[in-house]
C-alpha cells in the first residue's frame, strides 16, 4: 500500500477507529514519507521529536492559512484556534504562553494533588451509588478534569456540564479533514464558548477573583499584552485542552488496564508506580494522535529533503509505537525503561498542562483500582470517529463493590515492581 492509499485509509471511519495498523503501513515506507508535492507524514519517533523542536518549523500562520484554507477568517472555530497560543508562532506564542504559565508551575501543580484526590473520591462515591452500570466517560473521565480546569479558570461549578458538547463540537476543527457540515458544528461550539467567556471576562472586570481568568484579564487591560480576540481564544483553548486530553487519557487508560489485569493488580498494590504507568499509557494509546507543522527553511529529516513551506503531519501516536525507539511497541509494558511519549508534543509548543494531566491520571488510576476492584467493561464501548483526539464517546462499566480500606506499605524509591 503506497503512502497516499494508507493516508486515505487513515482518514476513513474504519481507519480512525483503529489507526495503528495503518501507521505500520506508512512506516514501511520510512520514518518520513512524501504524500504530496509539499505534504509529508512523519511516523518515526526520533524524526518527530526533532521536527517538533526544530526552529525551522512552526504552526501555520495567517498567510499560509489564506493559501491553504480560503475563507478561514469567517469561521469562528478556526479563528478561535488560530488566535490562541496553540496555533501561533513566536514572538506572539511566547508572549501568550508566558501569561498563562504561572498557573502551571510544578509547585502549583503539586499543591493541587489533594484537590484532585477529593474530587476523584467524590466521583467514585457517585459511581458506587448508581443503580447498575455507568458510563465511565460521563461519570468520571469528563467531570474530573473539567472540574479541575474550571476551578483554575474560576468557572462556576453549575456551568461545567455545558462544556462537554461545546468542546466536542469545537474540537472537530482539529481533524486533518473536515466537511462543511462538521465545520458548521465546530463553528457553533466556538460561538457558544466565545459567548460564555465574553460574559465571564466582563464579570471579572467588574469583580476580580483569584483565578486564571482574572490574571489574563488584568494582563490584557493593564498592559495591552493580549488583544481581545487573543484573550477569548486562549481562555477557550485553556478550557478545552484542560480536559479533552485528560478525558481521553482516562478512558483509553482504563480500557488498557482492564485488558491487562496483572498489570492493574500491581498498580492497585503499588500506587507509587503510577507515574511510570501513566507514561506507558500515554505511549500505548495516545489521547492526541497527531499535530502539524509548516517549514520555513530547507531541512532534512529521515533522509528526506523537506523544502520551505512543506506541510508536515507529525503522527504522535505512530511515533510512540516506533519499534526503533520502543521494542515490541504494541505491548503494554509499564516496566519499560526510558519512556518519554510524545503525546504532549515537544519543543516550544509542548503542552502547558501536561503536568496537570499526568497528576490527574496518577491520582485517578490507583484510586479507581483500589476502591473498585471489581471494575469491568459492561457493554460495548463506543469510540469517537476522530483521529486527532483519540478517545471514547461512551465506556459502560460495572463498578462492583467497594473494597475494604487498606493501607499500602511504602516502598523505597527504585524498588523493582512485580512482573506483569
Amino acid at each position: 500500500m503506497d503512502p497516499t492509499d494508507a493516508l486515505a485509509l487513515l482518514m476513513s471511519p474504519e481507519g480512525r477507529l483503529d489507526p495503528y495498523p495503518t501507521y505500520e503501513r506508512l512506516r514501511a515506507h520510512g520514518p518520513v514519507v512524501q504524500a504530496g508535492p509539499v505534504f509529508y507524514v512523519v511516523t518515526g519517533y526520533a524524526e518527530a521529536d526533532a521536527i517538533l523542536r526544530d526552529a525551522r518549523f512552526g504552526v501555520m500562520d495567517d498567510a499560509l492559512r489564506d493559501q491553504f484554507m480560503p475563507g478561514w477568517r469567517e469561521s469562528p472555530a478556526v479563528l478561535s484556534i488560530s488566535r490562541s497560543m496553540l496555533r501561533t508562532n513566536p514572538p506572539d506564542h511566547s508572549r501568550m504562553r508566558r501569561l498563562a504559565a504561572g498557573a502551571f508551575t510544578p509547585r502549583r501543580i503539586a499543591a493541587m494533588r489533594d484537590v484532585v484526590q477529593a474530587q476523584a473520591d467524590e466521583l467514585v462515591d457517585a459511581m458506587l451509588a448508581a443503580d447498575g452500570p455507568v458510563d465511565f466517560m460521563a461519570a468520571f473521565a469528563y467531570p474530573l478534569p473539567v472540574g479541575v480546569i474550571c476551578a483554575l479558570l474560576g468557572v462556576p461549578a453549575a456551568d461545567r456540564p455545558l462544556f462537554r458538547r461545546w468542546a466536542t463540537d469545537l474540537t472537530g476543527v482539529l481533524e486533518p479533514e473536515i466537511t462543511a457540515d462538521e465545520l458548521a458544528v465546530a463553528d457553533r461550539g466556538a460561538a457558544e464558548l466565545r459567548s460564555y467567556f465574553t460574559e465571564l471576562v466582563a464579570a471579572r472586570r467588574r469583580a476580580p477573583a483569584d483565578d486564571l481568568t482574572t490574571a489574563l484579564v488584568q494582563a490584557h487591560d493593564g498592559g495591552d499584552r493580549l488583544s481581545g480576540d487573543e484573550l477569548l481564544a486562549n481562555l477557550i483553548v485553556l478550557l478545552v485542552a484542560g480536559f479533552e486530553t485528560t478525558t481521553n487519557l482516562l478512558g483509553n487508560g482504563l480500557v488498557a488496564l482492564l485488558e491487562h489485569p496483572r498489570a492493574a493488580a500491581a498498580l492497585r498494590e503499588r500506587p507509587d508506580l503510577a507515574p511510570a504507568y501513566v507514561d506507558e499509557l500515554l505511549r500505548y494509546d495516545s489521547p492526541v494522535q497527531l499535530t502539524s507543522r509548516m517549514s520555513t527553511a530547507p531541512s532534512r529529516h529521515g533522509d528526506v529533503d523537506l523544502p520551505p513551506e512543506s506541510w508536515v503531519i507529525v503522527m504522535l501516536g505512530a511515533a510512540n509505537r516506533d519499534p526503533r525507539r520502543y521494542p515490541e511497541p504494541a505491548r503494554f509494558d509499564p516496566w519499560r525503561a526510558q519512556v518519554h511519549p510524545l503525546s504532549f508534543g515537544a519543543g516550544p509548543h509542548y503542552c502547558l498542562g501536561a503536568a496537570l494531566a499526568r497528576l490527574e491520571a496518577q491520582v485517578a488510576f490507583p484510586l479507581l483500582l483500589r476502591r473498585l476492584p471489581g471494575l469491568a467493561v459492561a457493554g460495548r464501548p463506543e469510540r469517537r470517529a476522530r483521529l486527532t483526539l483519540r478517545g471514547h464517546a461512551t465506556l459502560p462499566v460495572s463498578v462492583g463493590r467497594e473494597a475494604s480500606p487498606v493501607t499500602v506499605p511504602g516502598t523505597p524509591p527504585g524498588a523493582a515492581g512485580p512482573t506483569p
